[in-house]
C-alpha cells in the first residue's frame, strides 16, 4: 500500500495508444520534472516588459518582447533559437481554442512557434500569466527536442512540471 502524499507518475489516457518506442519516450519525458535556468534574474526585466506590452494590446510589441525573452532563455540554456510569431485572435474549432503551436526545425530552418494573444470568442487580450505560460509551454517542446534529446515531445506530467518550474523561476520576485 502506498502512503498518502507520495508521488507516483500517472500516465495520461492517450498513453495506452502509444507503441513501445513512443512509451519509452513518454516515460523518459515524465522522469524530468524541472529545468533550472542558470540566470533567471537576468530575464525578469523582459518578463516585466512583456507584461507591459500585453497590457498595451500592441501585438507587434508583444511579439518583439516575446522574441527577446525566448532568445534570452534559449541562450541561457544553450539551445538553438526558436522563431516566434504572436498572432492576434486564437483560432477556434468545435472543441477548443488553440493557445500555441510548436513546429520542429527542419533542415537549416529554425524551430517555429506561434502563440495567440486574444481569445477566440470574446477577442480579449489573454491574462499575462496565461500568455507567459503559453510561451513557456511551447518552449518546453523545444527543450524536449533540443536539450533532452527526445524525438517527440509529449504532454506528460513531467512536461507540465518543467513548464511550471520555468514559470516559477521567471515570475519569482517580480510581483506579477
Amino acid at each position: 500500500m502506498m502512503a498518502l502524499g507520495s508521488e507516483v507518475p500517472m500516465a495520461f489516457a492517450y498513453y495506452r495508444r502509444l507503441n513501445k518506442r513512443q512509451k519509452r519516450v513518454y516515460d523518459r519525458s515524465d522522469e524530468v520534472s524541472a529545468i533550472r535556468l542558470p540566470n533567471p534574474v537576468a530575464m525578469r526585466s523582459l518578463v516585466h516588459h512583456l507584461h507591459s506590452a500585453l497590457g498595451s494590446s500592441d501585438r507587434r510589441e508583444v511579439e518583439k518582447t516575446s522574441r527577446a525573452l525566448l532568445d534570452a532563455l534559449c541562450a541561457d540554456l544553450g539551445l538553438p533559437r526558436v522563431r516566434v510569431e504572436v498572432r492576434s485572435r486564437r483560432p477556434l474549432d468545435d472543441e477548443s481554442e488553440l493557445h500555441g503551436l510548436y513546429t520542429l526545425a527542419s533542415g537549416r530552418r529554425l524551430a517555429y512557434m506561434e502563440v495567440w494573444m486574444r481569445t477566440a470568442q470574446r477577442r480579449q487580450v489573454v491574462a499575462f500569466r496565461t500568455f507567459l505560460r503559453t510561451l513557456l509551454h511551447e518552449l518546453v517542446h523545444h527543450i524536449d527536442v533540443e536539450l533532452l534529446g527526445l524525438p517527440d515531445s509529449y504532454h506528460t506530467e513531467g512536461f507540465y512540471k518543467r513548464e511550471s518550474s520555468l514559470f516559477r523561476q521567471l515570475i519569482a520576485g517580480t510581483g506579477l
